[in-house]
Parts: C-alpha cells; sequence; structure tokens
C-alpha cells in the first residue's frame, strides 16, 4: 500500500511540474529566482539551491533564531531525511541520511567553513562531540547524497558544512544569556569590526547544564544481575547529560588572507546511559580541541585564474575516567571476579591533523568553468594512554585489584599515523543555453589501505522558467578509523590493519519547480549501493557488509502572506541488509516535518514545528517489541527590538511531553530503548550594540 501512495504522489507532482511548467512569465522568474539561498558546498563556487549539482538544503541564521535552536543538532533534523539519533555512550549523535547509519556515525562529514573536523580514532566529530552552539552560524549547508569526488574520505551519506559569521554579519557587539530546564545556562558574546585594518570577528559561548535526566528502567548489568544472581545494577536510574563547554572561535581577513582560530573545551562530560551500556552516574570525559587555518585567495591570480590555497591544523586530546560495570559486578560469578569498585577504565586520546589545500579555477574556455586542485593531510594518532583495574581474558574481565597504568603493556590501541595525497579536477560545461554537465574525478592515495578514484557526474536542465530538473551520480568513500584498524586488548572490538574503505554508488533524479513567487516544491529520488561496508564479524573488523536503498524526499516552501510563511518537508526510504536480506535496523522510514512563522505585530513573532518520526525496524535477530513512532511539537515566541537593541524569546521544546525514545543496540542491553528529554522550557535574552 505504501509503495503503490508513494507512485501514486510521484506521478501526480510530475505531472503537475510539466503541465504548469510553461504558465508563467519570465519577469515572475526572476523575481523569484531573486530570493534563492546561495551554497558553496556542491562545487566550490556560489550557486542557487536549485541549480547547484547536488541534493541540498541550507538552514540560515535567521531559521535558526526563529525556531528557537539551542544546539546544532536541533537545527538538523529540520532537513528532509536526516534523522539525528543518539548512542548510549554520551548520548553522541547519529546522523541517520537516507537509511545509512552506526553506532560511531562515520559515514557523514562535517565540515567547519570547508575543512574536516573528522576525529582519526572514531572517525567522527570525537567521542566528547557534545555539539557546537549555533548562535554563531551564519549558515548550514547540508549535501544528502555523495560528495568523495570533492572532499574525499567520509563524505559518503552526505556532508555538513557550517559556516560561520564574518564581520560583518556580527557587525558591533552582541552579547545574550539564556537558561532554562535540565538546569540549563548559556552566556554568550559576539563582536564584530574592523580592526587595524583586519575585518574582524569574535564569538565566546560557555554552557553549564545537568541535560535531561529521563530514566532507564534495566541496563546492560540488570541482565548481569539476573544472569549470576548478583544485585549490582545502578537501574532503574536516571542517565547522566550534564557537562560544561567553552567555545571560542576568531576570524580575520583583509584583502586576499583570512586567519582562522578556534578553541573547544569540554569538562565534566557524562556519559550517558554508560559507555558499556550500564548506567555510570561518576564516569565522565574532557575534551580539548584546538584549529587554525590560513587561507589565500586571490580571485585574479591571473587572467582567467582564480587561486586558493589553505594550510589547516587541528588538534585533538579525549581523557576519560569511566566506570564502565557499577561496584559489585561479577562477569565470572567466582567470587575472587568481584570488582568492589566498579570495572573501570581510563583511556586518552591524542591526535593531530596538518592540511594543505591548493585549488584554481579556469574560466578561459568558453562555456567551462573548470576547477582543479591538490593537497596533503597528515594525520597523527600520536598518545595512547590507559589506565585500568581489569585484565580481558576472552569475554571475561578478571579484577587487577588497581587500577594500574597499561599504556606499556596492554593498551585498547595504537600510535599511528596515516598520509593521504589527493588530487582532483571538475568541469561544468554550460554546452546549451539550458543545460550545464557537471563532471568530476577525484583520485586519494593513502599510506594504509592505497588508492581510491571518485567520480561524480552531473546534468542540469533549466527546463522551463520555473523548472529545474537533474539527474546525479557519484561515487563516495568511507576511509576506516583507526579504532577499526589498531584496536588491541579488546575482546569484543578487535582491529584489522588490512581493511578496505566502504564505497558507495549513489543515483538521484532531483526536481526544483517555483509554482508562484510565494510557492516553491522541490522533489529527490535516490538509490544506492553500498560494499565493503566494515563491521565486527564476529569480534574482528571486517569488510562484510552491503546494503542498498531507495527513496523519495519532497519540500513545500510557502509564503501564504506576508506575515505568515509556511514549510514542509517529507521523506520516505527503505533500505535493505544485503547479508540478512531484511530492513536496515533503527533507522525511519518516512519523517514529517512542518514549521510555520508569523508575524503577529512589529515586535512579536511565534514559530511552531512538528517533526513526526516512524517505521524504525528491529534487527532481524532482534525479537524485542517495535520501536514505537513518536510526533515532537515545539513552539517559540520571540519579541525584537522590544527595547533599543534587545530581544527576547521564550521556547518550549516537546511542547506536550510526548515519550520519545531512540533504539538501543540489540538484542538489549538497555532493553526499553534510549529516552530522550520530556517538555523543556527557555528564556533567551540578547542585547546588541551598534
Amino acid at each position: 500500500m505504501m509503495k503503490k501512495s508513494i507512485t501514486w504522489l510521484l506521478i501526480t507532482l510530475i505531472n503537475l511540474i510539466f503541465n504548469n511548467a510553461q504558465a508563467f512569465d519570465e519577469e515572475a522568474l526572476m523575481d523569484a529566482y531573486g530570493g534563492e539561498e546561495f551554497l558553496y558546498i556542491a562545487t566550490g563556487r556560489k550557486q542557487t539551491v536549485s541549480q547547484a549539482p547536488a541534493v541540498a538544503s541550507i538552514i540560515s541564521a535567521k531559521t535558526i533564531r526563529q525556531i528557537g535552536a539551542r544546539d546544532i543538532d536541533e537545527v538538523l533534523e529540520t532537513i528532509p531525511g536526516l534523522h539525528v539519533s543518539y548512542a548510549a555512550g554520551g548520548y553522541n549523535p547519529i546522523y541517520q541520511i537516507r537509511g545509512i547509519s552506526s553506532s560511531t556515525n562515520p559515514q557523514v562529514l562535517m565540515l567547519i567553513n570547508g575543512i574536516p573536523i573528522t576525529n582519526i580514532f572514531a572517525g567522527n566529530r570525537s567521542q566528547a562531540w557534545a555539539g557546537m552552539p549555533v548562535e554563531n552560524i551564519s549558515r548550514i549547508e547540508v549535501i544528502r547524497g555523495p560528495g568523495s569526488a570533492l572532499y574525499g574520505a567520509d563524505a559518503f551519506a552526505g556532508t555538513i558544512n557550517i559556516i560561520t559569521k564574518n564581520a560583518s554579519e556580527i557587525n558591533g557587539l552582541e552579547v545574550g544569556v539564556s537558561a532554562g530546564s535540565f538546569d540549563e545556562y548559556r552566556g554568550w558574546l559576539q563582536y564584530g569590526s574592523t580592526v587595524a585594518g583586519w575585518e574582524t570577528a569574535f564569538s565566546a559561548q560557555v554552557l553549564d547544564t545537568h541535560g535531561q535526566h529521563e530514566k532507564v528502567d534495566r541496563d546492560f548489568q540488570s541482565g548481569l544481575d539476573s544472569l549470576l544472581g548478583t544485585s549490582a545494577s545502578l537501574a532503574p536510574g536516571s542517565i547522566s547529560l550534564g557537562r560544561q563547554s567553552l567555545d571560542t572561535r576568531l576570524d580575520l581577513s583583509k584583502e586576499k588572507w583570512q586567519i582562522r582560530l578556534g578553541y573547544q573545551g569540554r569538562r565534566h562530560g557524562k556519559t550517558g546511559a554508560g559507555l558499556f551500556q550500564a548506567l555510570d552516574p561518576v564516569g565522565e570525559a574532557n575534551a580539548d580541541r584546538y584549529n587554525a587555518d590560513i587561507t589565500y585567495h586571490n580571485q585574479s591570480f591571473t587572467e582567467h585564474w582564480d587561486f586558493k590555497a589553505q594550510y589547516s591544523f587541528f588538534n585533538s586530546i579525549t581523557e576519560s575516567d569511566l566506570v564502565l560495570l557499577p561496584p559489585g559486578t561479577n562477569i565470572t560469578g567466582l567470587p575472587a571476579h568481584t570488582f568492589p569498585n566498579g570495572v573501570i577504565a581510563k583511556p586518552d586520546v591524542h591526535e593531530r591533523h596538518n592540511r594543505i589545500d591548493l585549488s584554481m579555477f579556469y574560466t578561459g574556455l568558453q562555456h567551462h568553468d573548470i576547477r582543479i586542485g591538490a593537497g596533503f593531510h597528515h594525520q597523527d594518532q600520536y598518545k595512547i594512554e590507559e589506565k585500568k583495574n581489569y585484565l580481558a581474558v576472552g569475554p571475561a574481565l578478571i579484577p587487577l585489584g588497581a587500577v594500574i597504568d597499561v599504556t606499556d603493556t596492554a593498551p585498547f590501541n595504537q600510535e599511528e599515523t596515516r598520509k593521504i595525497y589527493y588530487a582532483f579536477a571538475q568541469d561544468a560545461w554550460d554546452f546549451a543555453p539550458d543545460w550545464t554537465l557537471t563532471a568530476g574525478l577525484r583520485y586519494d592515495h593513502y599510506s594504509d589501505f592505497g588508492d581510491t578514484l571518485n567520480p561524480r557526474l552531473a546534468l542540469v536542465w533549466q527546463t522551463s522558467y520555473r523548472l529545474t530538473s537533474k539527474l546525479l551520480y557519484g561515487r563516495s568513500f568511507r576511509a576506516p578509523s583507526f579504532a577499526e584498524q589498531f584496536n588491541i586488548n579488546n575482546p569484543v572490538a578487535l582491529g584489522n590493519p588490512d581493511l578496505d574503505p566502504e564505497i558507495i554508488d549513489t543515483y538521484e533524479m532531483a526536481f526544483s519547480y517555483t509554482a508562484t513567487d510565494n510557492l516553491k516544491l522541490s522533489m529527490n529520488l535516490f538509490y544506492y549501493q553500498m560494499k565493503d561496508i566494515i563491521r565486527f564479524n564476529p569480534t574482528t573488523a571486517n569488510n562484510t557488509g552491503k546494503q542498498t536503498g531507495h527513496g523519495l524526499e519532497a519540500e513545500i516552501n510557502w509564503k501564504a502572506t506576508d506575515k505568515w510563511s509556511v514549510y514542509a518537508n517529507y521523506a520516505y526510504q527503505s533500505s535493505e541488509d544485503k547479508d540478512t536480506d531484511s530492513e536496515v535496523a533503527d533507522v525511519p522510514q518516512q519523517q514529517i516535518y512542518l514549521r510555520t512563522h508569523y508575524e503577529l505585530t512589529s515586535i512579536w513573532s511565534i514559530n511552531s514545528q512538528l517533526n513526526h518520526v516512524r517505521d524504525r525496524k528491529r534487527a532481524s535477530t532482534d525479537l524485542r517489541s517495535a520501536i514505537d513512532d513518536y510526533t515532537v511539537v515545539d513552539l517559540t515566541l520571540r519579541a525584537k527590538e522590544f527595547a533599543p537593541g534587545f530581544e527576547f524569546a521564550l521556547s518550549a521544546r516537546n511542547l506536550f511531553d510526548e515519550s520519545v525514545k531512540e533504539p538501543s543496540l540489540a538484542p538489549g542491553a538497555i532493553p526499553n530503548d534510549l529516552p530522550l528529554a520530556g517538555r523543556g522550557v527557555f528564556v533567551e535574552l540578547r542585547k546588541s550594540f551598534h
């Protein structure tokens, strides 16, 4: 029935598009395109979303403020086909795009100002990510689909580029505070001006929160207690999500030069439902991340040539003090193997990244826009340290009596380096007045696993004044993480240095239609094939998995009146694990998002949004009851300039206190899934000085 409904919807929409494509004059078209958002992530050039050779979305700073978002995860949940789930350990976000998901989420590349922030140990944003504040974000560009032809590894299921504000966007001093549920307190300041001839933008935010404290009724230790007759579990008990954070950024630009510096500090980051799927109210992680980049960009380097050179540095330090299993636990059942203080682990990971990136645009060939580039990336996991009070012998954990330093005898991973050399070429060819063919190819050489070659093809057809049609193909890869390659002394997750990268081929068809000046529609269909998926099978990482998926995403953007606007999207996907011939577990097959914004007066506005997530399946071997669907409603009331330079906002998240859960790992270490926050209320006050 679902497939019939989807087919009917598709046919109806395509008919509507083509039957009405010529019904509007050219003048109206130009008015309609005038307000369209631009993005850079698709080709490196400024393009409208509708004409970019990719399926892309943009979330502006204005929209972020309207919806009352406090963190980037709340923003990303509004993207069609993207769902933010969470892992038990620290509730680290899992960005599920088009049914592609894993517990560490390495298949999504996140960039900040075009520079990757990938942590090589886990292949994601870091084990102590803890989010990113939104106050300093100019816009977020998201590509759903392949991006390796431009960005290399990990631009697999999608690419997220966060662009921070420059001096002109801040224009003076802004300070703000917010407070609300879960003992959450934030404060920030931003400053933008010209200092000694340099365009200067500075931002800083501090956060202190206890985090939401929903309860878990059973955990992994509960199962051990039932099996061995112990009573060590802390369940039922609350998850632990408290943390303190500091985020600072400095942006300096002058003529052809730009310098960016940043620091992100995380302190007392709690462990969510426990890194070992057992409640851990005392364990925590600290992290420090430093980044710096310097860019030289000459748009008239020589005749027809635009040249850009960039050096970037990224350093990450993560230090953890964890209680994997609570006091009194016993894995073997032997009295001598009881842990009176719990199973304690203190792993530390230090890594640094150095990048050199060179690129050039050539416009001297008529009807062609050619981009070439090359670069070098050095990844260094330069310090691995570990202290613990146990010895792993097969599946058993044997007490050592005290917490001892095992860095030189039995560490969890190894100090390793990786060197990457790459080169790419891309040509956007306007071979006819209404047609553009974009072809690209990137070559990467990795010092550990060898070579990859990733092509892309995109045909964009300005079908009519108001209709743009696209046919897209791309191949992407995901590099194995150092945890997957070099884990040792871990009985359930051993690394394999001979791993190959994961590969995905994606095919897309997209339509963007401007029905009227105030109504814009878009729809895209996709199909992908994944191979060489890295899985621990049974305990050692191997390239064993295959997956296919298909679906559609549709969007409506309607400015109903001068004061009222409506945005909605719908996403459907069906993905199959070819190893088990079953639906991929834990990812939603359908998502519906609706947002309305209404200007009540010249000062007051109200924004509401609804997010509906449904049809998440269990793994074929997981016999637990079905994962519940849910609908969450948020409401934000905002007052601008109620006094000179002042702005006030009141937000309610999960207004109706819906019970929301994300799936836990099969077969049920936390059998009743991971609870998300109930109703939360937050107030915000900011003051601008211009």
